[in-house]
């Protein structure tokens, strides 16, 4: 076959050119290509790990703010409990003051009301003794006919009423 016959001849300048094209080609690409491609790719490395270090960076400038935040917040806390606890305090006074006067005056109320029962109850006291004197002598009088002098009536009704 001719074919055959003649890759024989052919084959050594096929292997030639085969060699310089994939010669020039890794020449080109390796040393043309290559670099700017790995170039690019540390390029694109440092820019991420820039990116990376300023996100870092944020975090911990976002935590160390919020830590901030965290204490005031409980620092004002502290302060409004604080605040809370004076009020109450105070207003705790302001009524203790109210009940205490309040009871001041119920108190006074009360003791003049004392007062005025015990000398209603003396001057009721005093009335009866007096009716009392005055229906025994009335029945003394009547039942007995004899005339009993006021003042021993009211002698006899003290003494009665002073056992009874």
């Amino acid at each position: 076959m001719p074919q055959i016959d003649q890759i024989a001849e052919t084959l050594s300048s096929q292997v030639f050119w085969l060699l310089v094209f994939f010669g020039l080609t890794f020449l080109v690409v390796g040393l043309g290509m290559v670099p700017k491609v790995m170039g690019t790719v540390d390029l694109r490395d440092q820019q991420i790990a820039g990116d990376l270090a300023a996100a870092q960076a944020a975090r911990d400038e976002a935590t160390a703010q919020e830590d901030a935040w965290r204490k005031r917040e409980n620092a004002n806390r502290a302060a409004a409990q604080g605040v809370i606890g004076e009020a109450k305090a105070k207003a705790a006074a302001a009524n203790a003051a109210k009940l205490a006067e309040t009871q001041a005056r119920l108190d006074e109320r009360l003791a003049q009301a004392e007062t005025a029962i015990a000398a209603a109850r003396n001057s009721a006291m005093a009335e009866i003794e007096d009716v009392a004197a005055d229906a025994a002598r009335d029945i003394v009088a009547r039942v007995a006919g004899a005339d009993v002098e006021p003042a021993a009536a009211q002698a006899a009704v003290k003494e009665v009423m002073a056992h009874g």
